[in-house]
């Protein structure tokens, strides 16, 4: 739910060395987040952009301030009847939250909030990208880019952009539009799913603590046609650290083979597929591994490969859950229940996903259960994001829950946690 804070007269806020004092703490080495300069340079940029009105969209994330609900802060410049303003979208777990604000006061705002309460901070302006990055321990971290392709526009009254444009040439050149950039009659429910797609993968990637120094990567396996191996390739050339490398993996030559052609024709530098299984192919880099769809144990396969790879994004929709089904041992208040076919199925759908979830916990991920799409284009349309923890977790109580949850419903193995070496027997008091 989208909350507008009311208007009750002119917004009065400390200036901003009085936000610094409060919130950052005074400079120096016992403050690592502002020690090395790094976020006074990013803040640099921030204010120019602010003054000079080039400013399209900020946004802070990897949020590890007071408040457990927050997630990330965008910020974006807005046109109103009183005057130019700046809107500030915080998104907590189960709701937005709007405020507005004039230039002066949206400095003073994001003095204190850069290298603090947020660890990571994107601005995009019309004529530079700038990424920041404050890592526990490390020195920030700074990265100057081009402008994005695009400009934000700033009235309330535009028309909404898409994640996805329908104009984009690789849609035309994979079949899902016509040459007059309208999607064809059939495909309707691929381009929904595309758009919805990127639309998940933008706020995740600002979560992720993505490298500032290099290229991103990013590997798509069991990619099939590649259509969402094209939309996040498109999406990262404008968000990522430089022009991203992007890799799909698919069994069918034939896809391959049209995937790389279309590469090829629209220009998509960076883009690449080959030939391969997710049990076979060899992963060495990724910091950020996405598989769809992939069936049963390949799931399983793909998340273990990302994690040996040490992907700080993992985006994965489960397909079929043959594996657990054979091995569920209903308790006794379940057991009339799971004699009914479906429900069993079912059932075995939520553990294996539930383990799933429990078992990205232990390897060191925050991880989130979703719906991806409506349940009209698919019946399976959950999707698992796992964003790598910056901080250690205790490893012991996520060991002891995973063991506890796969003892509940009789599972004795489960693919990705004999491939993370995870052994899922109950541990007995010596």
């Amino acid at each position: 739910m989208l909350e507008q804070a009311p208007s009750t007269g002119p917004c009065r806020v400390p200036c901003a060395s009085t936000i610094r004092r409060l919130v950052v703490g005074p400079r120096g080495p016992d403050n690592p987040a502002v020690a090395d300069g790094s976020s006074e340079k990013f803040l640099t940029h921030l204010r120019a952009a602010i003054g000079d009105g080039t400013l399209t969209r900020l946004t802070l994330g990897a949020h590890r301030g007071a408040d457990p609900t927050l997630r990330r802060l965008v910020v974006r410049p807005v046109a109103l009847q009183a005057g130019p303003r700046f809107a500030f979208v915080w998104s907590h777990t189960t709701r937005d939250i709007t405020k507005n604000h004039t230039a002066d006061e949206a400095v003073a705002l994001l003095t204190g909030l850069v290298g603090t309460d947020f660890a990571t901070a994107n601005l995009a302006t019309t004529t530079v990208t700038v990424q920041f990055e404050q890592r526990p321990g490390r020195p920030g971290r700074i990265h100057v880019g081009p402008a994005p392709e695009e400009t934000a526009a700033s009235a309330h009254d535009r028309t909404k952009k898409r994640s996805v444009e329908t104009g984009s040439a690789w849609l035309r050149g994979l079949g899902v539009t016509a040459d007059d950039g309208k999607v064809r009659k059939g495909m309707e429910a691929k381009f929904r799913q595309v758009h919805r797609f990127v639309e998940l993968l933008g706020p995740l990637i600002a979560e992720a603590p993505l490298p500032a120094d290099r290229p991103w990567t990013l590997v798509d396996m069991g990619c099939g046609k590649g259509y969402l191996t094209f939309a996040a390739h498109e999406h990262l050339a404008r968000a990522a650290a430089g022009p991203a490398r992007v890799l799909g993996i698919e069994a069918r030559a034939d896809l391959v083979g049209l995937c790389n052609r279309v590469a090829r024709e629209t220009g998509a530098d960076g883009l690449s597929f080959v030939a391969g299984t997710i049990a076979g192919a060899a992963v060495e880099q990724a910091d950020i591994l996405v598989a769809l769809h992939a069936c049963d144990t390949a799931t399983d396969d793909a998340l273990a490969k990302g994690i040996a790879a040490g992907a700080a994004l993992l985006v994965v929709a489960p397909c079929c859950h043959r594996e657990v089904r054979p091995q569920l041992v209903a308790p006794d208040v379940l057991e009339d229940a799971l004699r009914h076919g479906i429900l069993r199925e079912r059932q075995a759908e939520f553990a294996t996903d539930a383990l799933r979830a429990a078992l990205l916990g232990w390897a060191g991920y925050s991880t989130r259960v979703f719906e991806f799409i409506s349940p009209e284009h698919t019946g399976k349309n959950l999707m698992i994001s796992a964003v790598k923890r910056t901080r250690p977790a205790d490893t012991t109580e996520a060991a002891r829950k995973v063991r506890a949850l796969a003892a509940f419903y009789g599972i004795r193995h489960q693919t990705l946690a004999a491939r993370l070496g995870f052994d899922l027997s109950p541990v007995t008091a010596g």
